[in-house]
């Protein structure tokens, strides 16, 4: 007969699966870290590339600042103070002539109601091409209402808004200006921008008058 015996103080542990567990996940890890350094080093070039085409539109913008400095300052100069002047009347009456009343008064069909009359319409050319309109119209208030709902509605007339209206009186059989809630007609005095539409398609609305304003 054979006895065993065991003299050992704590248990018998199997740690190879462990350890082969543990390097598993080292190696996964491992891994991991890999990949994410790999990312990084792809997004800090893209970064740097970033960056650098930052530095250079800057550089350009500071150049062509430079040199339009330059050219304001050449253009101030005595001597050529009356080009200046020239060229700006110039740029305004080309601005204004390039203005299209037909476009205007289509585009104004499109959102007028019916019942609301227009009095006067002084349009503005700036420097820079924007183009403004100041307006009267007479008319019933509500329908006032409705154009200035319909004008912010528009693609062309921008940020529309009221600067006065005044109730008018019925006096000896002609209309007087009178305080606001006198029974009768209103005149609303109108401040809009304007976006027209370029030249082709001006004229393409002018020969097709059937189609809806754009």
């Amino acid at each position: 007969m054979r006895i065993t015996i065991n003299l050992a103080t704590r248990p018998f542990v199997e740690l190879k699966p462990v350890y082969n567990r543990l390097r598993m996940v080292m190696a996964l890890l491992a891994l991991v870290a890999v990949g994410l350094g790999a990312a990084l080093y792809v997004f800090s070039r893209k970064d740097r590339a970033a960056e650098q085409q930052m530095d250079a539109l800057e550089q350009q913008t500071q150049a062509f600042q430079q040199e339009r400095g330059q050219n304001e300052a050449r253009m101030r100069r005595p001597e050529n103070q009356a080009v200046l002047e020239r060229a700006q009347f110039l740029n305004t009456v080309f601005a204004q002539k390039a203005f299209s009343w037909t476009s205007v008064m289509m585009d104004l069909e499109q959102v007028l109601p019916a019942g609301v009359q227009v009095t006067s319409i002084e349009p503005s050319v700036a420097g820079d091409g924007v183009v403004s309109i100041q307006m009267r119209v007479n008319g019933p208030r509500d329908l006032g209402v409705d154009l200035m709902r319909n004008l912010e509605h528009s693609k062309r007339f921008l940020q529309p808004r009221l600067v006065t209206w005044t109730a008018q009186a019925q006096e000896n059989g002609r209309a007087t200006s009178a305080l606001v809630g006198v029974p009768g007609g209103v005149e609303f005095n109108i401040v809009s921008g304007y976006n027209p539409l370029p030249a082709v398609n001006a004229e393409n609305r002018t020969k097709s008058p059937a189609g809806g304003a754009q």
